[in-house]
């Protein structure tokens, strides 16, 4: 693992550091878990473990994508960092 993926994956979580202040973010989980009741009631036990299945798939995706962006952030701030020193901005 590189150093940053150890930020993101080993002693250091950012991720659970994080908390996000968007009003909207508890109403797309209530409508979330509300669907998923829904979608619990009508659909067979074997239907619905494919769903959850489905959305646990695109948790991984999620995470897959977050730490790329969360690594991607770090270069381009350590590329400014020595943009900014090496034409002695400061």
């Amino acid at each position: 693992m590189s150093i940053l993926e150890d930020l993101y994956y080993g002693k250091w979580y950012p991720s659970e550091r994080t908390k996000p202040k968007n009003p909207e973010l508890e109403l797309v989980h209530q409508k979330i878990s509300a669907s998923m009741k829904a979608l619990k009631a009508r659909l067979s036990e074997q239907d619905y473990e494919l769903i959850e299945e489905l959305c646990d798939l695109n948790d991984v995706l999620i995470s897959i994508l977050s730490a790329s962006d969360y690594i991607s952030g770090y270069k381009a701030g350590a590329l400014t960092m020595v943009e900014i020193f090496d034409r002695k901005i400061i």
